[in-house]
């Protein structure tokens, strides 16, 4: 089991509340994933969102700077929203970073959880479904040959062009990203690639059947081997208590959720429901090291993930507390995670 996290960046605020530069919000997400690489922790992945409280509007750019200052750790997106990019770009980009890591790049396409890109880059949101499907076969086009013939109807199509540079290995790992619906799930089992689940909320094990359609419809299409795999991303933080975890959480998740609430017309956050989502068997992976390991293992028994990562950043949470969260999860949660699958058989 792959251990890792993932983040939007996280903007810290004053102590009057205003927002700090977006600019440090970056250099503290670099920083976070050299102390996650440093610590042993197997997977930073950097997402995309286009607001001033989670400014990391292009994985592309971060991973590349992570690639040159890390040594060890997987590095991907969660996810690049390929629908409002150019595939070939998005592509070029990340076998820019394999090439610098020595092939430790991945990609996870996906349509994103917000819909801020599509005003920002001229993309009309009725076209949702067609953007999606037309360019991850672009994607995946180029992800697999040097020179590239492809025609759709979301951009100029190619004939016989070259895309270089090309990854380490020949072609990136390349993740379909989803928060949970069937129809991508089938989608993903049925072009033969490995499927990443956000879970956000609700009983995690929920999913199980979502798995299962995922690679049924994988073997039932004739796709078998290593790139048939599940992926759990979900939010949650580490400390040395599970009290602590939750106090330190908890704030942050309010802000966050008074302010999308603005942004998208969300209730109010309830704090009951909060602390019912940060203990079994809720989505918030909250506590602890025993705790965490624990509940990471429980749903292991349902979907047979081998990777689960966390967002831990939001809201304003400290700094100190997130880079405390990453090695507490490579260095105490791992092994437990470890001894507790090994225990199972």
């Amino acid at each position: 089991m792959e251990l890792g996290a993932y983040s939007f960046g996280d903007t810290q605020q004053n102590p009057d509340g205003s927002l700090r530069p977006t600019a440090e919000a970056i250099k503290n997400l670099l920083d976070a994933i050299v102390t996650a690489d440093e610590a042993g922790l197997d997977y930073f992945a950097v997402g995309e969102h286009h607001t001033l409280e989670m400014p990391a509007s292009s994985p592309g750019a971060m991973i590349a700077a992570a690639a040159g200052a890390t040594k060890q750790i997987r590095l991907g997106s969660g996810v690049s929203v390929i629908s409002t990019d150019d595939p070939v770009r998005v592509f070029q980009q990340f076998a820019t970073a394999d090439a610098v890591s020595g092939g430790r790049v991945e990609i996870t396409a996906g349509r994103g959880s917000s819909v801020e890109s599509y005003p920002l880059f001229g993309y009309d949101l009725r076209d949702y479904e067609r953007l999606f499907e037309e360019k991850l076969d672009l994607l995946m086009r180029v992800n697999a040959d040097e020179r590239v013939t492809w025609s759709g109807t979301t951009r100029p199509g190619l004939d016989d062009l070259t895309v270089v540079p090309r990854p380490v290995n020949g072609s990136l790992p390349l993740w379909v990203g989803t928060g949970g619906s069937a129809p991508s799930s089938v989608r993903a089992g049925r072009l033969g690639l490995p499927v990443s689940y956000g879970i956000i909320g609700g009983a995690p094990h929920r999913f199980a059947p979502l798995a299962d359609l995922y690679r049924r419809t994988a073997q039932q299409a004739g796709h078998t081997g290593e790139n048939i795999k599940v992926s759990v991303a979900a939010l949650g933080l580490v400390a040395p208590t599970k009290a602590e975890a939750l106090e330190r959480f908890h704030e942050g998740w309010r802000r966050m959720n008074v302010k999308m609430g603005e942004l998208r017309g969300w209730p109010a956050p309830d704090d009951d429901a909060f602390f019912a989502q940060a203990h079994a068997p809720g989505a918030y992976y909250i506590g602890d090291p025993d705790d965490v390991a624990e509940r990471i293992v429980h749903l292991h028994g349902y979907m047979g993930h081998m990777r689960h990562f966390l967002q831990m950043d939001i809201g304003g949470l400290p700094q100190e507390h997130f880079l405390e969260s990453l090695t507490l999860l490579a260095t105490e949660v791992g092994p437990r995670v470890a001894r507790l699958l090994a225990r199972k058989g």
